[in-house]
């Protein structure tokens, strides 16, 4: 259920992005134990000019090949994101070619009652979806 916004530098092919989607749907699966069906992935692209990602004075660089990641998302244990940063850098480096350094995530946390899936209800508030344990 976490919903996955991606922002990236334009100039990916259709299947680049498809990859890197399914390569972060992975992450996901492995590292938070969301079902394969989870899936809600959003794909910005900018032109080079309009994102700056500098590094907080850790000496990281960056190529065009950075990836941005906003998650929202339940409340989560610090291991399973550890465990998510580490299977995502994991997963883009060896599929898709991107450095770990080239990848920067951002989770904002909400609960259940925040989420529609649709038709105007609030199904984990109305049972029709079991809260995700």
């Amino acid at each position: 259920m976490p919903l996955v916004r991606f922002d990236l530098i334009q100039g990916r092919t259709d299947e680049e992005v498809q990859t890197l989607l399914d390569a972060a749907h992975r992450a996901l699966v492995d590292a938070f134990g969301v079902p394969e069906r989870d899936r809600y992935q959003i794909v910005h692209e900018h032109p080079a000019s309009r994102l700056i990602l500098q590094d907080t004075g850790l000496g990281i660089a960056r190529t065009n090949k950075v990836v941005v990641l906003t998650l929202v998302t339940r409340p989560r244990s610090e291991g399973s994101k550890t465990r998510f940063y580490q299977a995502l850098c994991r997963e883009l480096e060896e599929n898709c070619g991107i450095a770990p350094s080239d990848v920067i995530v951002s989770m904002v946390t909400n609960s259940d009652s925040d989420w529609s899936f649709g038709n105007g209800r609030a199904q984990f508030m109305t049972g029709e979806l079991s809260p995700p344990r």
